[in-house]
């Protein structure tokens, strides 16, 4: 370290100062007082504008001075940058943090160890309808009127979450909530919040699908039952016994329908969309799909055990020379199960349309009939699995109720959509919309 000259001299003549004294010299001891006065002076204004100069907002200006006290603030000048760098690591990492947080689909809520709001993400606002900068310091409980919550709140272990409703506009459909407290730091407490309502639709939809799978295969299978204990218990003629033996048929081929329509929305969902390899000729897939609603038309009109031919009026326009790009089975699948239910639904007597349309966005598969019609409150839920306007009509035609749910799966797997439009007594329309990358011109 660097030592003034002036400095040095002042600390010899301190020490000859009393030397001097006693030798009579009494000027030059004064004087030795006063430089030394003079030098403690200059230290204490040094020190005073040291701390001025640290007490400024910023400190990072050159400094105006040399000499011991300038190293001495350079070296304060290093520890408060490396300071300020690491307190700007540290913010950095903040909101890295917080910016974590608030990407999560998770909402985190933190409380403080009375149970008041000090910060929440955007998602624990969508979730419970907080307000991030208003609802701070307020306690949760008064925001969260939920009895479910507030029991559980007050316990004093969390261990486990627990199920309350979410924060909705809509009063449709009200969206479920998992949330959990746990202990962080010094009593505070971390609220954790999940929505599952997807979860919840989906237990819903399985335990109404096992259900109804349940309801559609017991029903047969009681027919059967008693029929088979008649013939077992009762002497019945030839012609009682077949026509027991024919009622029990159609009972077992509804189970088989059933079952293969289970299979086809098995496979279905579980393998991958169809690729663009394969070419399905439109002519002949319709002139199949014509054959078997004839057939099952005449089935229909034959129940009483006379065979009249088809009662419907089958309308089938030409098909133009276009094939789409698909898996043929999928396609016969969806196609039949809308003509087959057009034909099951429809009085005798009505009729039923079926044309191929293009547009500039593809192809359009419609069926149209002049049965009963649907009421607009069934339309969203058509495509449901089981879903049935009327139940005891079903079962008189014979249909599974899965018919419309494996046309949407497989018209999805292809890019498409299904449409319905139905007016109650004037009848319905249901239409398979394909894109125009899966429709080309049929090969010669």
């Amino acid at each position: 370290m660097w030592v003034p000259v002036l400095e040095i001299l002042t600390l010899s003549l301190l020490v000859a100062a009393p030397a001097w004294f006693w030798a009579g010299q009494l000027w030059a001891a004064i004087a030795v007082c006063v430089l030394l006065l003079w030098m403690v002076l200059r230290q204490i204004w040094k020190v005073r504008r040291l701390e001025r100069w640290l007490s400024q907002p910023d400190w990072r200006t050159e400094l105006p001075w040399k000499g011991v006290w300038a190293e001495i603030a350079q070296r304060i000048q290093r520890q408060l940058r490396l300071k300020d760098k690491q307190l700007l690591v540290s913010e950095q990492r903040l909101q890295y943090f917080l910016q974590a947080i608030q990407a999560s689909p998770n909402g985190v809520t933190l409380l403080d160890a009375e149970g008041r709001i000090e910060w929440c993400n955007a998602t624990a606002s969508n979730h419970l309808g907080l307000d991030p900068v208003r609802d701070v310091k307020q306690h949760v409980v008064h925001l969260l009127r939920d009895p479910v919550f507030s029991r559980y709140f007050a316990q004093g272990q969390h261990d486990s979450e627990v199920i309350i409703d979410g924060r909705s506009s809509s009063l449709m459909q009200v969206p479920k909530l998992s949330v959990q407290l746990h202990a962080y730091g010094e009593g505070q407490l971390l609220l954790l919040s999940r929505d599952i309502t997807s979860i919840t639709l989906a237990d819903a939809m399985r335990r109404d699908f096992v259900a109804n799978v349940s309801h559609e295969i017991r029903t047969p299978l009681t027919v059967l039952s008693g029929f088979v204990e008649t013939l077992l218990s009762i002497p019945l003629d030839e012609q009682e016994r077949q026509r027991y033996l024919q009622m029990m048929s159609v009972q077992a081929e509804r189970m088989q329908s059933l079952v293969a329509d289970l299979l086809t929305l098995s496979q279905l969902e579980g393998s991958s969309p169809p690729g663009n390899h394969e070419q399905v000729p439109l002519p002949a897939l319709m002139a199949q799909v014509a054959s078997d609603a004839e057939a099952l038309s005449a089935v229909l009109s034959g129940q009483d055990g006379e065979d009249r031919g088809p009662v419907h009026r089958l309308i089938f326009e030409d098909t133009p020379d276009w094939a789409l790009l698909g898996a043929r089975s999928e396609l016969l699948s969806a196609i039949s199960n809308l003509v087959s239910n057009a034909v099951r639904y429809t009085p005798a007597g009505g009729t039923v349309r079926v044309q191929w349309l293009r547009g500039p966005e593809g192809a359009a598969f419609s069926v149209s009939d002049t049965g009963p019609g649907i009421a607009p409150e069934h339309l969203p839920r058509l495509s449901e699995r089981f879903y049935r306007v009327d139940r005891s009509r079903s079962r008189e035609t014979g249909g599974t109720g899965l018919g419309l749910a494996i046309a949407k799966h497989v018209v999805q797997r292809h890019g498409g959509d299904l449409r319905i439009e139905s007016q109650v007594g004037k009848g319905s329309t249901f239409t398979l919309f394909f894109p125009a990358s899966r429709v080309v011109p049929l090969a010669d």
